[in-house]
């Protein structure tokens, strides 16, 4: 027989905030790895560190540089990090989704320029997949919050 109450194991359980957290950050951390591994990156000899001249492509469709894949690896780690309490998760997938909403806006405006401004490579695979992540890193912070709350709304009056 257990010693804890239900009550107990909700509270330490995972929120599914907190998972969504977890499995974008494992994405993240994945494709910050594979954008290095030579197969699931074409051209890697060809990478750069940054600058949209990196010839570097993951998959073959989405461009690459050494700063992108570590950016791709440091959003791995905080959604890691950050998917320990609800409050940090619902953060980092918000701010996260605004981050890549961002960034998409930066594609549309510099992803085809030469020059000093233009230091992230971007094509228009890469634009389309920030705008998918801003949309839906936003969207899981937001609507599995709202779950979230409601749940302990209904626990409080029981």
């Amino acid at each position: 027989m257990s010693t804890t109450s239900r009550t107990d194991d909700r509270r330490y359980a995972a929120s599914p905030v907190q998972k969504a957290s977890l499995v974008v950050g494992v994405v993240f951390l994945l494709v910050g790895v594979a954008g290095f591994v030579p197969g699931l990156t074409t051209d890697v000899d060809s990478i750069q560190f940054a600058g949209h001249m990196s010839g570097a492509m993951l998959l073959g469709v989405f461009q690459v540089s050494v700063l992108h894949n570590l950016v791709h690896l440091l959003f791995g780690i905080l959604g890691v990090l950050l998917a320990r309490t609800a409050s940090a998760a619902r953060s980092y997938l918000i701010v996260g989704g605004i981050v890549y909403f961002v960034l998409w806006l930066y594609g549309l405006f510099f992803g085809d320029h030469a020059g000093s401004s233009n230091f992230v490579p971007l094509n228009q695979a890469d634009n389309w997949l920030h705008l998918g992540l801003a949309v839906g890193m936003v969207a899981l912070g937001v609507l599995l919050s709202r779950r979230r709350d409601a749940a302990t709304r209904v626990d409080a009056r029981s």
